[in-house]
């Protein structure tokens, strides 16, 4: 059925077992991250309290990255047609068009909401938004544009039968086979279209590059801007007022931000590596690291709550901080007399958690009537 040596990718039996292994566990640990940021948001609505467009779009992102993590990196070459020869392949060509989907619809939306938290954080640092206003005049056209586009960008290839079998997974390709059985050394496409492969990978591609240079250009700016207010701080004497305490919590926000772009470059970048050089090593890493996204992702998410812990109990390592934290997430119900037994209250949210309490706009009451910037 496929072109492709079973190991072409990632040079060897013994290679593929090992990515095959890394892929899984990683792709396990990210579902679970992203799961509890999903629970972490839903028990707040539960139990009435605010939630704001950083934690909507959260829940957006982990939403999607649960959705890849399960379909293409955990179920990976099981759900790859068996004739392809790879690594417990028992898939057929309907399960590899269901996983190469969840590629273009999970995996490009949840890179899209990754743009959309810095977004969130730019205009609330930067511009001085207050989150209510981010909430009516951006949260839902947000939200609807990136469903919209990645849904219509993975039905397209549907519709052309352009999700084949690849390197031990379903992707926008055409699958290349004999044009007869007499031509026994020319080879055409049986099923796809190689136009509709092309097109698409170069947008995915430059989507791709677009929120990486968004979300670099978004961290830097955000971090000029808090320095300079730093600065003027400093200059002038802020140091006891709202405007100070603004300041102080938007330098947290800007070391979140910070993560969640390292986060991304942790994830995506090797892949980029492997595309322009083709070894099976760099192949390998990419195949290893990118399963981990949704995991980072929770550790920045959960951050601020574990260092607020660490303050309440000095001397606490922050591995523990994150369990004690991360404790109450798990569901009780399912060990009643186990780790769950005499388990404490959540923990409170740490202040630079809720972003609708925060922006940087100048207070002008504190400004000094003659100021000007050099």
């Amino acid at each position: 059925m496929s072109t492709v040596d079973p190991f072409a990718c990632v040079g060897s039996v013994r290679n593929e077992l090992i990515v095959a292994i890394f892929q899984k566990t990683g792709a396990f640990l990210s579902i679970v991250g992203s799961s509890l940021i999903v629970s972490d948001v839903a028990k707040k609505v539960r139990n009435g309290k605010e939630t704001d467009p950083y934690q909507r779009i959260m829940v957006g992102l982990s939403t999607l990255d649960v959705l890849v993590s399960f379909f293409v990196l955990f179920l990976g070459t099981w759900m790859v047609p068996k004739e392809t020869g790879w690594l417990w392949a028992v898939g057929n060509t309907s399960s590899c068009s269901v996983q190469g989907f969840f590629v273009v619809f999970a995996g490009y939306g949840e890179t899209c909401y990754q743009a959309a938290i810095s977004l969130n954080i730019l205009l609330l640092i930067v511009f001085g938004w207050k989150q209510e206003t981010f909430s009516k005049k951006v949260e839902k056209p947000m939200h609807f544009l990136i469903i919209a586009f990645v849904l219509v960008f993975a039905i397209i290839p549907l519709v052309y039968e352009t999700y084949n079998p690849w390197c031990g997974g379903c992707t926008i390709i055409p699958l290349w086979g004999k044009c007869s059985a007499k031509d026994e050394g020319e080879f055409c496409i049986v099923r796809g279209n190689q136009k509709v492969e092309l097109v698409l990978r170069l947008i995915a591609g430059a989507a791709i590059l677009i929120v990486l240079i968004f979300c670099t250009v978004v961290m830097v700016w955000v971090y000029l801007h808090v320095r300079r207010q730093e600065m003027r701080n400093r200059r002038y004497n802020f140091g006891i007022s709202n405007n100070a305490d603004n300041h102080r919590e938007s330098r947290r926000i800007r070391k979140i931000l910070f993560l969640y772009t390292l986060s991304l470059y942790f994830s995506y970048v090797p892949g980029f590596f492997a595309v322009f050089v083709g070894d099976p090593i760099s192949q390998s890493i990419s195949d290893t690291v990118f399963p981990l996204l949704g995991f980072w992702n929770m550790l920045v998410y959960f951050l601020p709550n574990c260092l607020k812990y660490q303050r309440d109990h000095p001397g606490t390592w922050l591995v523990t901080a994150y369990f004690q934290v991360l404790r109450p997430q798990a569901p009780c119900a399912w060990s009643p007399s186990g780790m769950c037994a005499g388990q404490k209250e959540d923990v409170e949210d740490a202040p630079e958690m809720n972003f609708s309490k925060i922006n940087t706009t100048n207070d002008q009451t504190h400004s000094p009537p003659n100021d000007t910037e050099p």
